[in-house]
């Protein structure tokens, strides 16, 4: 499809409000993007005409919204570039991603052994393994993180060893926006034998992601950053690493048979998918993808990449301006900080010209410490986000940085 502006911020009912009187300028992307009207109708449609629970079921309705969720576990793999729908356990989002194979890991787990992160994940990609260090004994190790924004993959590199079980890498970081070389990564945690898992929850929005090719043995990601619902995510596995996997939750569904003695358990995806799932979520995410599938992602990535770059084009000339993050390979993620000022009160003052920005640490304390920062601003764009949209942040940034001087 071609890749029209105005056509696509049409199918955004939401885009239309005004905060505080002004048009409403949506920079809060990476935290969660707004829906289209196809996955708020597809989502209405199905629990106003065909809604049931999903498997099991023999009556038409069960049927059919069987069918419907099963097709978006379908869509969700050939989006992500996985072999099989089998290969997909539904989860309610990223963090859960994480903690299910976390928790399934565990198991292999020995005092001593060294589980590999970075200084820029997201705290679901750091808590759960403590939780194993805290248990089990593990090591974590943190990959170092450049002033650039880079990870210091010399140093990643000289960590690897037989001790390395697991390796547990963003794919792209929800602050910097760097991309992360994570087939290189998965290559080389592999050599030794570790356990690859990518964070693919920013990713997946902003660039064609091939799980295959990457090579990796998990990849986590979530529906509401894709503009799809919240409350659903996914976990890729291939079928060796999903079937090393304990099960994380047990109930119905997860199981074959059930004993006073003994139980047997499912086989993948749904030995992780204890009770009722998310089923119209899912369907929503199904829906999601469809949409998102007929643009193409060159041209999507293109269009937020220069509304970035127009972003900070125009705040250069701010001299308490700072970005945090300036990558050569990112995405379109502007996180920032006026000198002198708390994010929190940058993102107040915005608010006030209708210009939605997120303030914080965004989950990633060690990365603020790292950086030597307390919090950032953050815009993160959209497909949907324009040129003026930019421009309003530029004009905002600006009367923020005169009034907070």
């Amino acid at each position: 499809m071609t890749f029209n502006i105005d056509d696509i911020r049409a199918q955004f009912p939401i885009l239309s409000r005004e905060i505080n009187g002004h048009q409403l300028a949506y920079l809060d992307n990476a935290a969660s993007a707004q829906k289209p009207s196809a996955v708020i109708d597809a989502m209405s449609h199905q629990m106003s005409h065909t809604y049931a629970n999903v498997h099991r079921g023999l009556h038409t309705m069960a049927n059919e919204t069987t069918e419907a969720f099963e097709g978006a576990r379908a869509k969700l793999a050939n989006f992500l570039g996985a072999p099989s729908p089998n290969t997909i356990v539904f989860t309610k989002g990223a963090t859960e991603a994480l903690n299910l194979v976390a928790y399934g890991l565990a198991h292999t787990i020995k005092d001593g052994d060294e589980i590999i992160i970075s200084q820029m994940e997201h705290h679901s990609n750091i808590v759960p393994w403590h939780f194993l260090r805290e248990r089990y004994g593990a090591v974590i190790r943190f990959i170092p993180v450049t002033d650039q924004g880079e990870l210091d993959l010399d140093a990643f590199k000289a960590m690897l060893s037989t001790k390395t079980k697991v390796v547990s890498i963003v794919h792209m970081s929800n602050v910097l926006g760097t991309v992360n070389p994570v087939k290189d990564m998965t290559k080389w945690a592999k050599a030794v034998g570790a356990t690859m898992i990518v964070d693919g929850t920013q990713a997946a929005v902003h660039m064609k992601v091939d799980v295959a090719d990457i090579g990796c043995d998990f990849y986590a990601m979530t529906g509401h950053k894709l503009y799809g619902p919240t409350g659903i995510g996914a976990l890729y596995g291939t079928a060796d690493a999903l079937e090393r996997l304990q099960p994380f939750q047990g109930g119905g569904e997860m199981i074959e048979d059930v004993f006073e003695d003994t139980v047997t358990y499912n086989d993948p995806p749904h030995r992780f998918e204890a009770g009722t799932p998310p089923i119209l979520e899912a369907i929503g995410l199904g829906a999601a993808i469809d949409w998102y599938s007929q643009f193409d992602m060159d041209a999507v990535h293109q269009h937020e990449m220069a509304v970035y770059h127009h972003a900070v084009d125009g705040l250069r000339d701010v001299n308490s301006f700072h970005i945090i993050g300036e990558t050569r390979k990112k995405g379109p993620v502007l996180a920032f900080n006026l000198k002198g000022a708390h994010a929190h009160d940058v993102a107040q003052i915005l608010d006030k010209y209708g210009v939605a920005v997120r303030a914080g640490q965004h989950c990633t304390q060690p990365l603020m410490t790292r950086m030597g920062i307390h919090s950032t601003a953050r815009a993160s764009f959209g497909i949907y986000n324009t040129l003026d949209e930019a421009d309003r942040l530029v004009a905002a940034v600006k009367k923020a940085a005169l009034f907070l001087s």
